[in-house]
């Protein structure tokens, strides 16, 4: 059965388009049927509007609590009937009013090894301390997101990047960004064949 997913993005969307691309192309057996995006300027948007995958953005309200907000997004991406959510750029973290809606329904894409570099500038931080010769590699991963842990939720698929002498942030970067498109597919076709997704109704 092929599988339902809805991304969440805040930016620039370029794995969004990755995984339009492969379901089109018939290399992920899924449907992207949703986007929701927190910033109404994110790029992400336009990707939406070209392939015409429905697209909601929701920004917070002034002052509004994450739990307030969560709920919210959770009542917009469970109208959607999800059978996977993607985190794919998506910068805010999620709280049990989103998560337990969809339990080990959530997967998001970081791009550190697991127990390295969680949070926010994980490349450049990688970049840092190699520079200080404490590591020679960094990489990216894949996991389910249960809690509002940050990055640590169980693995579903890594891969390891090397840190190159005189490597810059964007010659990092690049080889990281490519590793997380390979990565992320690859994770998802693993967890669709896996697991029968079928969407079911989420009780608010």
């Amino acid at each position: 059965m092929t599988a339902r997913i809805v991304v969440l993005a805040s930016g620039n969307g370029s794995n969004f388009q990755e995984l339009i691309d492969a379901s089109e192309a018939g290399t992920l057996d899924a449907s992207i049927v949703g986007l929701v995006c927190n910033r109404g300027d994110a790029f992400a948007l336009e990707r939406a509007a070209v392939k015409g995958v429905p697209a909601t953005v929701l920004a917070p309200e002034a002052a509004e609590l994450r739990p307030s907000y969560d709920a919210r997004l959770a009542d917009v991406v469970g109208a959607m009937s999800p059978d996977l959510i993607v985190l794919a750029g998506w910068m805010r973290l999620l709280s049990m009013p989103f998560l337990g809606r969809f339990p080990q329904r959530v997967i998001n894409l970081h791009p550190a090894l697991p127990g390295q570099f969680p949070g926010t500038h994980a490349i450049e931080r990688a970049l840092d301390a190699a520079s200080r010769g404490e590591i020679d590699h960094t990489g990216v991963m894949v996991h389910f997101v249960p809690d509002e842990g940050v990055d640590d939720g169980q693995a579903i698929a890594t891969a390891t990047v090397p840190i190159e002498p005189g490597d810059t942030i964007d010659t990092l970067s690049e080889r990281v960004h490519a590793a997380e498109r390979a990565l992320l597919l690859r994770a998802l076709r693993e967890t669709i064949s896996d697991v029968p997704w079928r969407a079911e109704p989420t009780s608010s």
